[in-house]
């Protein structure tokens, strides 16, 4: 058997993974070399982890987010009202696989950002494609598309992503399109795909910020119904720096 040829067929099929792998084998003392099937298990072995390796690169690179930060990163301390518990229950991700979501809130330079990228990250981790978005990022996005004509489109990119962060909510005030773009986001994303929203605003004021009562009730019932809520207490991270 010609083991070039079937390397170089490997690579031309683009199983790098396997690639890799068969030639890390070939340079093995032949009594050293595994048999057939447990030679054919290490090589689809490889190429899954290879593959998965660079859809998690890619997913990371297209969520923009804006920490490269994980989870095991975290500060969980009675004073931030954060459990390690609390967290490890998320770590999993069956919250992204079952479109519920998280909201968290707190004072600025609490950590709500970097808490809301950690599950992002993790997120990628486990295959699901994300998109994180500040709230000033959102709302020159849907008017950009409004004016290209290219709304729609905006519509089923995000529809399409398993996870969608909105950061810093509540910092700019909201108009007409960006209510209503939001509305129709949720309204698509309800009970299909995941959502986190990270606001320094309280969950009660959030239906005053949003400052229309029919479009403030129809985008609350669509985020609150099915959220985990992190209410991040204590002072600013950043004075610890």
């Amino acid at each position: 058997m010609n083991t070039q040829a079937t390397l170089q067929q490997l690579r031309e099929l683009k199983l790098e993974g396997m690639a890799r792998s068969y030639e890390a084998i070939l340079n093995l003392p032949t009594s050293s070399q595994p048999g057939p099937h447990e030679l054919l298990g290490q090589l689809v072995q490889q190429e899954m982890d290879s593959k998965r390796f660079k859809r998690t690169q890619v997913y990371l690179r297209l969520s923009k987010l804006r920490y490269a930060a994980q989870l095991e990163e975290i500060k969980c301390t009675p004073e931030r009202n954060l459990t390690g518990e609390h967290i490890s229950l998320l770590a999993d991700c069956s919250w992204v696989k079952k479109a519920e979501n998280i909201l968290i809130t707190g004072a600025t330079g609490c950590g709500k950002s970097f808490i809301a990228c950690a599950l992002g990250h993790q997120a990628c981790l486990m295959g699901y494609k994300t998109m994180y978005l500040n709230m000033n990022r959102f709302i020159e996005k849907v008017n950009l598309a409004k004016l290209d004509g290219t709304f729609i489109k905006l519509l089923n990119q995000i529809e399409k992503t398993n996870l969608l962060i909105l950061d810093d909510f509540g910092l700019q005030p909201m108009s007409a399109d960006t209510r209503l773009a939001l509305l129709q986001i949720l309204e698509d994303r309800y009970h299909r795909k995941a959502t986190i929203i990270a606001s320094q605003i309280p969950i009660a004021q959030w239906h005053e910020y949003i400052a229309d009562p029919t479009l403030a009730d129809a985008i609350l019932d669509r985020l609150i119904a099915n959220a985990h809520k992190i209410e991040l207490k204590g002072k600013s991270l950043r004075h610890n720096k």
